[in-house]
């Protein structure tokens, strides 16, 4: 047998070692150098914009008018984008934490005012002039109507919501639970 020099063995070592590692991959099933995997399709769903709201601010404030809000504002935000209220200012007669709503008129009364109240008709308990506003109303508002319960009041809000503001008084004949007669009742006690 011939003699191999140390440098040849170590050659064929190292050779040996390659042809081994190849082989060990090959049998692992890759092929050559690991591959990441491939990148799973990623759906990022955009955020939709804010939808812009038309808000008009009138009575006791600094400069009435029409406004343009983010979705979701309060009626607190409209006031201030109408430059605020003025110093006789009855807000502790406007909801300020209510929820606006697109083509809504938000009014803020003068202290002492009790704000219009329709020909004829009966004040309803807690509401400023006898006046519930379909547009800003809360549940428990919509409650003290006659004819209109804790559910209908949700059907009212729920209405508003996916539909927007309400643009006429006849326009509760879409809720569901309010007929032609209940309209009727209702209409002297509603405003938009």
């Amino acid at each position: 047998m011939p003699a191999i020099s140390r440098g040849r063995a170590l050659a064929y070592a190292l050779v040996l070692l390659a042809v081994l590692a190849l082989a060990g991959n090959y049998a692992l099933g890759r092929d050559g150098p690991a591959q990441p995997p491939p990148e799973a399709a990623v759906l990022a769903a955009e955020p939709t914009p804010a939808r812009e709201l038309v808000v008009h601010v009138v009575g006791a404030v600094r400069q009435p008018g029409l406004y343009r809000l983010r979705e979701g504002s309060r009626v607190d935000d409209a006031i201030h984008r109408a430059g605020g209220p003025k110093p006789k200012a009855a807000l502790e007669l406007v909801n300020l934490a209510s929820p606006v709503a697109d083509g809504q008129q938000v009014v803020v009364p003068l202290r002492g005012s009790e704000g219009p109240t329709p020909a004829g008709s009966t004040a309803v308990p807690g509401t400023p002039g006898g006046v519930v506003h379909l547009n800003s109303a809360t549940l428990e508002e919509l409650d003290t109507l006659p004819g209109v319960g804790p559910i209908t009041a949700q059907k009212i809000l729920d209405y508003r919501t996916a539909n927007g503001a309400f643009s006429s008084i006849d326009e509760l004949d879409a809720v569901p639970g309010i007929g032609p007669s209940t309209l009727e009742e209702l209409r002297p006690l509603v405003g938009l």
